[in-house]
């Protein structure tokens, strides 16, 4: 009998840039397995279905041999293989990789690197450039402030209102804590104790309450993780905080709307200008994985063409290891596709601003449950509508943190 050829699973979301999974799916992993002798099958899901895809499998004990989560994963780390030997291997051949990854994979408790990160997805601001030209401000907002002034004067004077979520989805949590740090606030401090409570978190609070009743609508409130991209590219909103597949996708269906919106980086708080990665790629793989060697080699093997997917996503993923794409700056430069050619140039120091979910700190099992459970965005959207006070808000966001990090402290993670 011919022996059978090893087979490696993966699973991933739908990408946000179709033209990624096409070449991931019908190119890469295809060419690799025919070069390892092994049957790859990629599986693809929407994103908000990997948590709930991954306990099913732990459950079952049995599934994919890789799987791909959008942010970091630390509370299924007693159900993963450390990764330590792969960064190892890839820090050999292109130096070390950047503190997003090793903040959003690793835990300095247990010294495990539960997870491995190839890349990022950086989280600009996206604004429509016509219309803060009509309120004196062509070069967009530089500050939070800017947002909630010059938003409430489009909305009242033109009828567009700020694009910012209030739901329970992934970029209303990246949102809201992007305001945090830029107020100084945090969930955790650097030492990983829980600081929610402190009154930086109450300030943002209210701002985000004023921002809400002068620049938004209620819309945002039952918003999903591609709302804001389909209200920006139907040039309702006037800001909303995303990746570029907002503007990639203007490109392709729109044109004209898409020579109206541009990009700004991490925008001033009161205590820092910051911004959060958007999705962080972080592959982990099941200690029950039955190709555990296999999915290593890949990850190392993918990692080391990142050129060839970060041109595949369209720029959408950045490199954890920077080094695997030399040319990066020339790259985002000058692109055909984008309207003017340098769009994304103002990304190229996006390490210098994009920070990781649980800053400053690491991400943890209770970062990481605080944030699937939407402990955050509940918070703010409690506030904004009015259905708590913000001191209520917060308090009660508060206890369900307090309860959660004890929680994960009790079982030796944190």
């Amino acid at each position: 009998h011919k022996q059978l050829k090893e087979s490696l699973r993966i699973l991933q979301w739908v990408h946000f840039v179709p033209a990624y999974d096409e070449w991931f799916n019908k190119t890469y992993a295809r060419q690799w397995g025919e070069r390892h002798d092994t049957e790859v099958t990629v599986d693809n899901i929407g994103i908000a279905g990997i948590n709930a895809r991954a306990a099913a499998e732990i459950s079952a004990q049995k599934g994919h041999d890789l799987f791909l989560f959008n942010w970091p994963p630390p509370s299924f780390e007693e159900q993963t293989v450390d990764m330590r030997d792969v960064y190892t291997e890839l820090e050999r051949k292109f130096d070390k990789p950047i503190d997003l990854a090793i903040k959003s994979t690793y835990n300095p408790k247990t010294k495990k690197y539960y997870a491995m990160s190839p890349s990022f997805t950086p989280d600009p601001v996206n604004y429509r450039q016509d219309l803060f030209a009509q309120v004196g401000m062509p070069a967009g907002p530089r500050t939070w402030d800017d947002v909630r002034a010059k938003g409430a004067e489009i909305k009242r004077k033109l009828g567009n209102p700020v694009g910012i979520g209030l739901a329970n989805e992934i970029d209303t949590g990246m949102a809201m804590r992007t305001i945090m740090y830029a107020f100084g606030a945090s969930v955790q401090d650097q030492e990983h104790n829980l600081v929610l409570g402190a009154k930086p978190t109450l300030d943002a609070i209210k701002f985000v309450r004023t921002l809400y009743q002068e620049a938004m609508t209620p819309e945002v409130f039952t918003w999903d993780a591609s709302a804001n991209n389909r209200a920006m590219i139907a040039g309702r909103v006037a800001l909303a905080l995303n990746a570029i597949s907002i503007t990639r996708t203007a490109e392709k269906e729109n044109p004209d709307t898409s020579r109206k919106i541009q990009l700004t980086k991490a925008l001033q708080g009161p205590v820092r200008a910051i911004g959060l990665e958007h999705v962080m790629q972080c592959y982990v793989i099941w200690k029950f994985a039955e190709n555990i060697d296999g999915a290593k080699q890949f990850l190392v093997d993918y990692t080391s063409d990142f050129r060839q997917a970060f041109r595949a996503g369209e720029f959408y993923d950045f490199p954890c290891f920077p080094s695997t794409v030399p040319d990066l700056k020339a790259l985002i430069g000058s692109d055909p596709k984008a309207h003017p050619p340098d769009k994304y140039a103002l990304l190229e120091d996006v390490t210098t601003w994009a920070t990781n979910v649980g800053y400053p700190g690491y991400a943890n099992a209770a970062i990481d449950e605080i944030f699937g459970t939407w402990v955050v965005n509940v918070m703010f959207a409690k506030a904004a509508s009015g259905s708590a006070t913000p001191e209520e808000a917060l308090r009660e966001a508060e206890t369900a943190s307090r309860r959660i990090f004890g929680k994960w402290k009790d079982k030796g993670l944190i």
